[in-house]
């Protein structure tokens, strides 16, 4: 073999050289930028505006909604009537009472569930995780639960809430989690169970700290739906418990805020503070959850 021919089939090919030319002209640049943030600002800024605007208005100004300021802000009165008058301190603690467990119970058995099911790979287990997130698309027949819930003695309280809070989310949790932990390498459980580890103490201690952001990620989406759901509550409560979001359409329908737009605007701030804090707090999680997935 000659010395050329052996260079020739050693030699590694020539990588393409990366284009030094823009994308585009600089005012097409420009002006997508400037298109994508006209639409963040009408899809996200607007809507607050016009919320913080008008709970800070008089009844007079707020019955005409519009975008402009307050003559004189009311802001932080209006808190405080809706505080007094609205009864948000016991509808904030019914809220909590509900909305904790069935957040921890969800996320706590969903995980468990998820384990099993991403770890077999039989067809039973595939039906089973196909039925698990069924329930992404198949809406509780609420007729049906609240003569099981009447049958049990749970109609109208807490613990029944909490049950079918549970019920209608444990897919979601299924959902995220399954996948999540399939990236997991099962060596890691294979070299716990040699040294002698049963299943509860694989989980606790390796899969439910490897599954913290995914978990951040569900536990937000699962308090979001929980702590603004009306409809679920207004039939399994049947008024015998208050939350947030039941107290503001009780209070709403009875007439105490017709027309009232300002307190009701104030209301839905007052509503949303938990939430915006926990998200705050909770932020970085909650983006390396969403994207650590598709980084796997």
């Amino acid at each position: 073999m000659s010395s050329t021919s052996f260079s020739a089939q050693n030699s590694e090919p020539k990588k393409p050289k990366a284009s030094t030319k823009p994308a585009g002209p600089k005012w097409h640049r420009v002006g997508h930028d400037l298109l994508v943030i006209a639409i963040m600002l009408v899809l996200l800024a607007v809507p607050f505006w016009l919320l913080i605007v008008t709970a800070g208005k008089t009844q007079a100004e707020a019955l005409e909604l519009n975008m402009s300021l307050p003559h004189k802000w009311m802001l932080f009165q209006n808190f405080a009537t809706v505080i007094h008058d609205g009864r948000m301190i016991p509808a904030f603690f019914g809220s909590v009472i509900i909305t904790l467990p069935a957040v921890l119970i969800a996320i706590l058995f969903g995980s468990m569930a998820s384990w099993i099911l991403a770890r077999r790979a039989t067809k039973p287990v595939a039906f089973l995780y196909a039925l698990g997130i069924s329930g992404l698309i198949l809406p509780p027949a609420v007729v049906t639960v609240m003569m099981l819930l009447k049958m049990i003695g749970l109609s109208g309280t807490a613990v029944g809430m909490i049950c079918v809070y549970v019920g209608i989310y444990l897919s979601t949790v299924i959902f995220f989690v399954t996948g999540f932990i399939r990236t997991i390498p099962p060596s890691l459980e294979e070299s716990m169970r040699v040294d002698g580890a049963k299943p509860a103490r694989i989980f606790f201690s390796l899969i439910l700290p490897l599954l913290s952001p995914t978990i951040a990620t569900a536990t937000i989406l699962l308090i979001l739906y929980i702590w603004n759901d009306v409809f679920y509550a207004l039939f399994i409560l049947s008024g015998k418990m208050d939350t947030l979001p039941l107290n503001l359409y009780n209070v709403a329908s009875a007439g105490l805020y017709l027309n009232n737009w300002h307190l009701i605007f104030a209301y839905i701030i007052l509503m949303s503070l938990p939430l915006l804090i926990i998200f705050a707090l909770a932020q970085r999680k909650i983006i390396s959850g969403i994207t650590g997935g598709a980084v796997k």
